[in-house]
């Protein structure tokens, strides 16, 4: 059940958790600067967004079962104690191997994280405002993954550990964010909701509803870290650019995520869900197609950032439309949900394999197959 007003003493820690969930959105820098470092197919590159994504699939059900047990907040410090060791594996160790496990680490801490924040969040905010402040912490969750690559530019540059030294600040911050969170009341002795089992998370999926939101869940992650992954290595090729400056179109992809997160917070008490929904799908294939087809480098800049804005707001809009529909079923719809986050192992690795076989532009081609997809199921959405 959630709770009447907006108590801020409750909220913020939990906001601190989203920072947190950004850190998996260092594979796109570890896909580029590993890739620099180790001399990486791009295949073998974008085994690092695989490997950390994977753990959707096959941990998520399993947290959304554990945390009806044990608590969405004790589940949230324990995703971020993982997260915090992922992050620390990579600096003390590096090497491919290392790197490979310290992003699983991440994944599995970012599983946890992501499947526990987002019905907390829900729960200690207003009924009414549920979209709004998933749409708000996806605004903070952006503001994390913008800074990383210039972070690592600026550590690169200026420190014996060069860009590395990101994972150890991020992991530090994620230790900080356990002891606020623990020491945070958050009483969830009252929950209406019903105990959650691996038989009624997967026996939800034979409601057609909430399949085709799990599997719009998958597509846009997938979007979402394959747009990040390969950004870097698509503006080089498509467009000539050289690949530092390349590496910052993933912090300009991140801003147009950061305002549009912001933005739909604001627009979203305002405008109903699900033509929000449609409106941002539509701005995502026109965007996606415009920067196949231009050739210019700066219209391409402002079309990355279009992109950004257009995916910003769509996983807490799909988030809050299953969950305003069967409210009495947040820890399944939440476990089966980030289980679809495996969307972000898939979709990269399929887009890297098929940019080997032909042309990178061909690969990113698969984004707009995605992104109709999101398109037909909000308008299906505003329908019903």
């Amino acid at each position: 059940m959630t709770t009447e007003k907006v108590n801020i003493t409750k909220i913020m820690p939990v906001l601190m958790a989203f920072f947190v969930m950004s850190f998996v959105d260092l594979v796109g820098i570890g896909v580029d600067r590993v890739s620099k470092d180790m001399n990486l197919s791009a295949t073998l590159a974008q085994l690092i967004p695989s490997v950390a994504f994977l753990w959707f699939l096959l941990l998520s059900v399993p947290v959304g079962v554990m945390q009806s047990r044990l608590g969405k907040k004790f589940m949230l410090n324990v995703g971020m104690v993982v997260t915090a060791l992922g992050l620390l594996v990579p600096f003390f160790f590096y090497s491919f191997a290392m790197v490979l496990v310290g992003f699983a680490l991440l994944g599995i801490g970012n599983t946890i994280v992501q499947v526990s924040a987002n019905p907390l969040m829900v729960y200690v905010v207003p009924a009414n405002r549920a979209s709004s402040f998933l749409s708000f912490s996806q605004f903070v969750k952006a503001i994390g993954s913008m800074i990383g690559a210039p972070l690592a530019a600026v550590f690169a540059a200026h420190f014996t550990h060069d860009w590395k030294l990101l994972f150890l600040i991020f992991g530090v911050v994620s230790i900080l964010s356990v002891i606020w969170l623990g020491l945070t009341k958050i009483d969830e002795g009252e929950l209406s909701e019903s105990k959650a089992t691996f038989g009624s998370s997967f026996k939800l999926l034979g409601t057609g509803f909430v399949l085709m939101m799990v599997i719009s869940i998958f597509l846009v992650v997938g979007i979402d870290v394959g747009f990040n992954s390969n950004s870097g290595h698509f503006l080089v090729k498509q467009f000539g650019i050289d690949s530092t400056a390349a590496e910052s179109g993933r912090s300009v992809y991140f801003f147009g995520r950061m305002l549009g997160t912001f933005a739909g917070a604001i627009m979203l008490t305002r405008i109903t869900s699900r033509k929000f929904f449609m409106w941002t799908s539509i701005l995502g294939i026109l965007s996606l197609v415009a920067i196949l087809l231009i050739h210019s480098t700066s219209i391409a800049w402002g079309l990355v950032f279009m992109i950004g804005l257009s995916v910003a707001n769509i996983f807490p809009l799909v988030f809050s439309i299953t969950v305003e529909k069967y409210p009495t079923r947040s820890n399944e719809i939440s476990g089966l949900m980030m289980m679809a986050i495996s969307g972000g192992a898939v979709i990269p690795l399929l887009i890297g394999w098929v940019s080997d076989l032909s042309t990178v532009a061909i690969g990113m081609s698969i984004l707009i197959i995605c992104m109709i997809y999101l398109l037909s199921v909000s308008l299906y959405s505003l329908k019903r």
